[in-house]
């Protein structure tokens, strides 16, 4: 058995202990075969459905591992392939998103998808709509899962942070009343990853390295494992006078 495969039937023994798969009661049913957009979304026949409660990587987000970057995005969306390859998949739709798309908790006929996919690492528990998934999120995170061994920016904020209508062209860090709840669930952070990334009384987003004046008393806003990633990120380099 691979390793994947033996993640796979630890998630699948874990949704059968939590008391099994969701049921169709009095909400709209799609089922079929399904081709994966991302992470947390596919198409079931000509619809598309987002699954609720949950939140990966988006495809062109990067994590840092031992200061080496790598495309989790991509990886969470192998990772859904994989779950639903030759299956077929039933998806109980709960409402619409602000896209349009179907929001719904889908499954195989011995997994629930939503579940699986934060419980193996690869997505998180989207707390500002639902809290279904926080367990699964904390028994990913104790057994370093997934996205869960690495360093990574919550999928809500790095969406905002690619979004120029919520960045300001100053600092490119978002500032929104919905960022700065999202920044409430804050990154995990590798020991190894000890740049401190933090906004300055002038508003200004600053990165500070170790060894550097002020590091040992800044309070970290994130934390950055090089600083191409914090400048990436949107933050500068602290000036030492």
């Amino acid at each position: 058995m691979t390793v994947n495969q033996r993640s796979v039937a630890h998630a699948i023994a874990i949704v059968a202990l939590a008391g099994g798969l969701p049921t169709a009661v009095s909400a709209q049913l799609l089922s079929g075969a399904v081709t994966v957009a991302d992470g947390d979304s596919l198409t079931v026949g000509a619809q598309r459905v987002r699954l609720f409660g949950i939140d990966a990587p988006e495809l062109d987000q990067l994590c840092v591992t031992a200061g080496n970057s790598w495309q989790c995005g991509a990886r969470a969306r192998e990772q859904l392939s994989e779950l639903v390859e030759g299956q077929r998949v039933d998806c109980r739709i709960t409402g619409l998103d602000q896209y349009g798309r179907n929001l719904g908790a889908c499954s195989t006929e011995f997994l629930s998808l939503n579940e699986a996919m934060v419980d193996l690492g690869w997505a998180v528990a989207y707390r500002e709509y639902s809290q279904d998934y926080v367990d699964a999120e904390e028994r990913a995170k104790a057994r370093a899962a997934g996205i869960w061994a690495s360093t990574f920016t919550m999928p809500s904020q790095h969406r905002k942070a690619s979004d120029p209508q919520t960045t300001t062209p100053s600092s490119g860090r978002d500032q929104t009343s919905a960022g700065r709840a999202a920044e409430q669930h804050t990154d995990y952070v590798s020991p190894d990853c000890r740049i401190k990334g933090n906004r300055n009384r002038k508003g200004q987003w600053i990165y500070h390295l170790p060894g550097m004046p002020y590091y040992d008393a800044t309070r970290a806003e994130e934390f950055f494992c090089s600083e191409a990633q914090a400048r990436s990120a949107g933050y500068r380099r602290a000036i030492v006078r």
